[in-house]
């Protein structure tokens, strides 16, 4: 296994993986990341200052991802969780935590004081992930991700 950070030619890979699972749980509709615009060209999404894209490959397959992203409407200390996905097989080998830490690591070293995260009660396991890293429920969204189907709102303090 190993967690790399997103080169330019992941990006095909790297959106199949995005649709496939979105798909697998349901949730491939408007208002989530199934119809970002930017779905298939993440390398260059992920050169914005302040931003970090990983992959996860299990013997150079890639079998998930995750980033951090400066969300417009964000307070400027706080980055958003963003298209953090995992295929089928590789759940439940502690890659998600692994992948998690990873981007709470990224986080901190560019300086950010709190990460928030939006999802979808489809994605059971993911909830409890996040809850048992130190991520708190909210009562409404931050920023304007443009995700309006999410209606799972959490928070990170990372100091």
């Amino acid at each position: 296994m190993a967690i790399r950070k997103i080169q330019p030619n992941d990006n095909q890979t790297l959106g199949s993986v995005i649709q496939t699972v979105l798909k697998e749980f349901g949730i491939d509709r408007p208002g989530t990341a199934y119809y970002d615009p930017q779905l298939y060209s993440l390398y260059e999404s992920f050169q914005t200052p302040g931003s970090n894209y990983w992959v996860v490959e299990i013997d150079n397959e890639i079998v998930g991802c995750g980033g951090i992203f400066p969300t417009k409407g964000l307070d400027k200390d706080c980055v958003e969780l963003v298209k953090f996905y995992l295929l089928p097989k590789a759940r439940g080998k502690g890659l998600g935590k692994e992948l998690l830490l990873q981007c709470i690591s990224g986080a901190k070293e560019l300086g950010y004081e709190s990460m928030y995260l939006e999802t979808m009660p489809e994605l059971t396991t993911a909830i409890p992930l996040y809850e048992r890293n130190g991520f708190r429920h909210l009562t409404a969204p931050l920023g304007d991700s443009g995700h309006f189907a999410c209606t799972i709102w959490m928070q990170k303090t990372l100091m």
